[in-house]
């Protein structure tokens, strides 16, 4: 079973996650923030992987320590329930509509933390939540998690569809590429035989 769990506490955040990437899709979440719950919801869903999130932030400052950190722990959990990477199917693209917006992501769970963001949103908040908290969680997670990571949005209109597609479109491209793939007969996808340096 490929599971993890991380706890991270410092001075602004007290965060416990959990994952199994092989799950059904169930989530447990609880930040303190509405949106960015709906949004990590919709990632364990969409990604089949199974995600417990309770975090405790200082939100009495605003909700970026708590977003950035729970993507950190996320992150970490995704990298460490990986292992040595042998057998996943590694790569994965895919275009996430979202009623009049289209989003691209592509992925290489590559051990090499990369992220290329070109999203660009309306407006400065959906809700309470500052929208350029989306690039901030991103970041944190794909440099934790060791990936390659292009998200592009091409286009849309309204800022809560934006925020969805991209986090949909991360989960559907991960649901493929940290998948068991049956020909790969427990190697690393790799010419080098490791992946990560």
């Amino acid at each position: 079973m490929r599971t993890a769990t991380i706890k991270r506490k410092t001075k602004e955040t007290d965060i416990q996650v959990s994952v199994n990437l092989d799950g059904t899709g169930k989530a447990e979440v609880a930040t303190g923030i509405g949106f960015f719950d709906h949004m990590l919801d919709l990632l364990a869903r969409h990604s089949h992987i199974d995600i417990t999130v309770k975090a405790d932030g200082d939100l009495h400052v605003d909700h970026h320590h708590t977003t950035e950190d729970v993507g950190i722990a996320l992150g970490q959990a995704v990298k460490q329930a990986l292992g040595t990477m042998a057998g996943i199917t590694r790569y994965a693209s895919i275009h996430m509509p979202m009623d009049e917006t289209l989003s691209r992501v592509v992925i290489d769970v590559s051990g090499r933390p990369v992220l290329v963001f070109k999203v660009a949103f309306p407006r400065d908040k959906v809700g309470a939540f500052d929208t350029e908290l989306v690039r901030e969680w991103f970041h944190a997670f794909s440099m934790n998690a060791g990936i390659t990571l292009h998200v592009e949005t091409l286009y849309g209109e309204n800022s809560h569809h934006i925020a969805e597609s991209c986090f949909k479109g991360l989960a559907r491209a991960l649901r493929t590429a940290v998948t068991i793939d049956p020909r790969a007969a427990g190697e690393v996808p790799s010419t080098k035989g490791q992946l990560g340096g």
